[in-house]
Formats: structure tokens, C-alpha cells, sequence
């Protein structure tokens, strides 16, 4: 293990500071651990579960010397949806699924094409994530009784407006003492963990001040067993399969570029250390969601907040992400039922404090001032997000940046007449200036531009000259589109009975003109290689 790049110079000093780190971030991952398994439809001890394993193994196997992993709000939606459609043990299959999904994006290098997700998308449906995740804690933080979870957002919406006669006084009480220790601890004592202690005063109060009164995770879920649960693998079916790709290939994505992003804010944080390894990060991630589920774990990713405090505790290697895993496995083990006391009520402010972090509303506010084709796709994306769910918005959101990418590439080929040189005139063909004209063309000839081009075939070639020069030395780009638009205009040329030449051709694209028998076309005395 320690031959490994994440602990060179690894020292004693280096370990007391990944003890103090750990420990930290794993009182921070306790409350979240069981608020977003909550939120996801599932019992509290699987958040400590994914938090213990996950966590665990990505910080033995991931890319990043800092990378906490474990459950995040941003899988919430996604993860309460396949709850509600199929249950809970299809919602580990998705997990083994996903994580597999990792491993072969892992191995197939796609690390760098998440980088090209477009920034509207992510921002917006990380902001509809941040609505549902907001809105999903009204039944708990007013005590609603009577209200059926559902999978869409407008009808999660009707059903509180429905029973929010049932509302209860001391569940408000409760979430409104959280609350007030959310805003008020981090200016008199930044340095105490506010989660935590954000979850624990309010029971506090509710166990000396009104016990019984309000609903806790005991009388919700039966309390959380004191010890990790046996290994079981899902009963994966041909049906299930093909039934559960789409959500889990989702769930990959999602948490591809989730754990990317968190790796590269930790590398930004700390600039003195190797940066992390992305194709490595992504294998480790893909390990431990392929085994978390067999231990009734629910789909985990780099966390960018528990990351971002385990850096500003001190931490110097992945022993932090372990020690971090062992404290919450300890706490599971000693205090599991001391956590059948905490009110729902008080995890409500938590999770609406998380989703007002992640809503990423100042970006969002930005790109939609915009008023550009991101600001659709970012509105598009983060109203599907809300009303659809999370698979359609990141496929339509992607679909329709594709299509403003290739409307503004489409206009980007220019085609100019140009000055002829010297050369040109006197060298390059048997013939006079009068019968020469040049043009230069600058951009790319793909799919998405292809049709401009054609459409400037009787331009180009209703000309008097009877040889026309195209310069290709700025061809960003060429495709089988655009090279069968050049072999229709070597067509359209040979029925004008003009003469075409190419020259200054990029090296780079003339194995496809050889390759397509467009360079036998065109001639081999006109055809000229930059």
C-alpha cells in the first residue's frame, strides 16, 4: 500500500494529522450518512453503511489523496425514484450495476469526456437536485403524518399540501432549533462540528422538553442495528437488467463526475502535492460500489464537502479516509442505539442547509442572465430535473447543448477569396492569372456544417475563371461529411467544367482524403500537402 504515490514521505507527524483529519470528517459523515439515506427512501444504517465501505475502499483504491467518499444529496432524487418504482433490493442492483459501469469507463479512459459534460447542464441539475432535496424535508421538518412518498415532484407537492392539517408544533420547534444552531454556531465557534452538534441540541431539547412528541428515527425505522450486516449478493435477472442499465448507468455518470469534481477541488486546495490520478479515481469508485451493495450499501461518490473539510483538518494521505471509516464502524458498533432518539425533525435543516450549498444559485443566476442558448439548456435541464426526473434532464439537457454547439459551429466556416501569391500565379498551374481564383477556407467541414458549404456550391463555382485554388491550410476539422461535400463539389466543378485544386492540405487530414478515394478524385497534380 505504501508504495503508492498518495504516502510518500509518509511519517508519524503525518499520521496524528490524518487521526485528527479522520475523525473530524467522520462526525461530519455520521448525520449525513443517515439524513441522505433517509431522503432516499431507505433505512438510516444503510448512510453508514455506504459511508464505512465506500469510504473505505476508495480511500485504499481511488486516484485522489484526499477523496472522501459516501452517500451525497446529489443521488437523492435519482436513488428515491428506483425506491419507489422497484424497491430497495433493485436499488442495490442499480449500485452493482453503476459501479461496473465505473470500473469500464475507468479502464476505457473516459475520465476526460466527463469534462465535457456542459456546465449549464451540470449547474442545471444540480440546482433541481437542490429543490427536491429542499422540498422533500417539509414533511419532516413541519411533522406531516399521512403523507405518501411519490416519485414526482408535483405530486410529493399536492400530497403536503393535502395533509399539512396534521402539522405538529413541536416537530417545527425541533427543525427550527436546528436551524438556529446551522446559522448562529459557525459565528461564535467555526471551529466545533456544526452538523453534528446541529443534530444533537434539538434532541436534546425534544428528549428533555417534549419527549414522545414528535417522530423519531426509532419509531420510524425501528432503530439502527449495532453491527454491520452479513454479505448478500442481489438476485440479478436478465429482466432486472434490462430494466435497471439506464438508471444505473445515470447513477455512474452522476458520480463520475461528482468524484472528479471533488478530486480536482482537492487538488486545488492543496497545489503542493501530486495531483490525483482521474483513470485511478474512477477504478476505485467502480470497486467499492460493486461491493457496498452486497453489504446492503446504497451508491456512493466523492463527497465534495466532507473532501473539502477533511483538507482543512490537516490530512496528508488516504489513512484519513480509512480513520474516517473505522470512527463512523465504531460508532455504529458502541452508539447505534442512542441514534434511534434522534428526531426526524432535527435531520430536516440539515438536508435543507446541504441543498442550499450544492444549489449553486449564484452560476445559476449568472447563465441564466445570459440569455443565450446555455440559459435554455440550463432551464430545460433544471425543470426536467424537478418535474421529470434526473435521467431524461442530463439526456435532453446534453441532446439539446449537442445541437446550440453544432447551430454556432455551423456558421463558424468561412470561405474567402483570397489574394493569389506569386507562386500561385506563375508556378503552380499551366495557366494565366486572369484564369485563376483563390479561396481560403477557415474552420471545420463536419456534419454540422456541411449543409452551409453545399448550400454555396453555385457561388463558389459561377465564377469566369476556369481554375479555382482552395486553400485548406485553416481546415480545422474534416469528417466523412465533409469530404463527401468536397466530392460533390468536385462533381458539381466537373459539370461547369472547372478545375479544382487543393493545396496546402494539413498532413493530418490527408490519410482521409487517400483513404475515401477522394485524393485519386481530386488528382494527384492537384493536390498539394502543407
Amino acid at each position: 500500500m505504501f508504495k503508492d504515490q498518495r504516502y510518500l514521505h509518509y511519517n508519524a507527524a503525518g499520521f496524528r494529522q490524518d487521526l485528527i483529519a479522520g475523525i473530524t470528517v467522520g462526525i461530519v459523515a455520521i448525520p449525513l450518512g443517515m439524513a441522505f439515506a433517509i431522503a432516499s427512501g431507505v433505512k438510516p444504517e444503510y448512510g453508514l453503511y455506504t459511508t464505512i465501505i465506500a469510504g473505505l475502499l476508495v480511500a485504499l483504491l481511488g486516484g485522489s489523496r484526499f477523496q472522501i467518499a459516501g452517500p451525497t444529496g446529489a443521488f437523492i432524487p435519482i436513488l428515491l425514484a428506483i425506491v419507489l418504482q422497484y424497491g430497495y433490493e433493485d436499488l442495490l442492483i442499480a449500485g452493482f450495476l453503476a459501479g461496473v459501469f465505473l470500473v469500464i469507463m475507468g479502464l476505457l479512459g473516459v475520465s476526460n469526456l466527463i469534462h465535457f459534460v456542459p456546465r449549464s447542464v451540470t449547474i442545471g441539475f444540480t440546482a433541481g437536485i437542490a429543490i427536491i432535496i429542499f422540498t422533500g424535508q417539509f414533511q419532516n421538518f413541519f411533522g406531516l403524518t399521512g403523507v405518501e412518498k411519490k416519485e414526482f415532484f408535483h405530486e410529493s407537492m399536492i400530497e403536503i399540501v393535502r395533509n399539512f392539517h396534521t402539522v405538529n408544533t413541536f416537530s417545527i420547534m425541533t427543525a427550527v432549533i436546528g436551524l438556529a444552531v446551522i446559522f448562529i454556531l459557525p459565528k461564535i465557534a467555526p471551529k466545533i462540528p456544526l452538523l453534528l452538534v446541529a443534530l444533537l441540541i434539538p434532541t436534546l431539547c425534544s428528549i428533555l422538553f417534549f419527549p414522545g412528541k414528535v417522530e423519531t428515527i426509532g419509531t420510524a425505522f425501528g432503530g439502527i442495528p449495532q453491527h454491520l450486516p452479513s454479505f448478500h449478493f442481489p438476485n440479478i435477472t436478465l429482466s432486472k437488467l434490462v430494466t435497471l442499465w439506464q438508471p444505473a448507468l445515470i447513477i455512474a455518470a452522476l458520480g463520475a463526475i461528482e468524484s472528479l469534481l471533488s478530486a480536482v477541488v482537492a487538488d486545488g486546495m492543496k497545489s503542493d502535492v501530486p495531483k490525483h490520478d482521474s483513470k485511478k479515481e474512477l477504478l476505485g469508485q467502480g470497486i467499492a460500489n460493486i461491493i457496498t451493495p452486497l453489504f446492503g450499501g446504497i451508491p456512493a461518490t466523492g463527497a465534495i464537502a466532507r473532501t473539502a473539510t477533511n483538507i482543512g483538518s490537516g490530512a496528508v494521505s488516504p489513512i484519513s479516509g480509512i480513520i474516517q471509516s473505522l470512527f463512523v464502524l465504531a460508532f455504529l458498533l458502541l452508539f447505534a442505539p442512542y441514534a434511534s432518539y434522534i428526531p426526524l425533525a432535527a435531520m430536516a435543516p440539515i438536508l435543507m442547509f446541504v441543498a442550499w450549498n450544492m444549489s449553486s444559485r449564484k452560476a445559476f443566476v449568472q447563465i441564466l442572465s445570459l440569455r443565450s442558448s446555455d440559459s435554455l439548456v440550463l432551464l430545460t435541464t433544471f425543470l426536467l430535473t424537478i418535474f421529470l426526473n434526473l435521467t431524461i434532464a442530463v439526456e435532453v439537457g446534453i441532446l439539446l447543448a449537442a445541437l446550440s454547439f453544432l447551430r454556432k459551429m455551423s456558421g463558424s466556416l468561412e470561405i474567402k477569396e483570397s489574394k493569389l501569391t506569386d507562386v500561385e500565379k506563375f508556378k503552380l498551374v499551366d495557366t494565366t492569372e486572369k484564369e485563376l481564383i483563390k479561396y481560403k477556407v477557415s474552420g471545420p467541414l463536419f456534419f454540422g456544417t456541411a449543409k452551409s458549404f453545399e448550400n454555396r456550391y453555385y457561388e463558389l463555382l459561377n465564377v469566369k475563371q476556369s481554375t479555382i485554388i482552395f486553400d485548406l491550410r485553416n481546415l480545422t476539422a474534416l469528417d466523412a461529411t465533409g469530404e463527401a461535400a468536397l466530392s460533390a463539389l468536385l462533381d458539381e466543378a466537373q459539370r461547369n467544367n472547372k478545375r479544382l485544386i487543393f493545396k496546402k492540405v494539413p498532413s493530418e487530414k490527408v490519410n482521409l482524403f487517400k483513404r475515401s478515394g477522394l485524393y485519386e478524385k481530386i488528382g494527384k497534380d492537384n493536390f498539394f500537402i502543407l
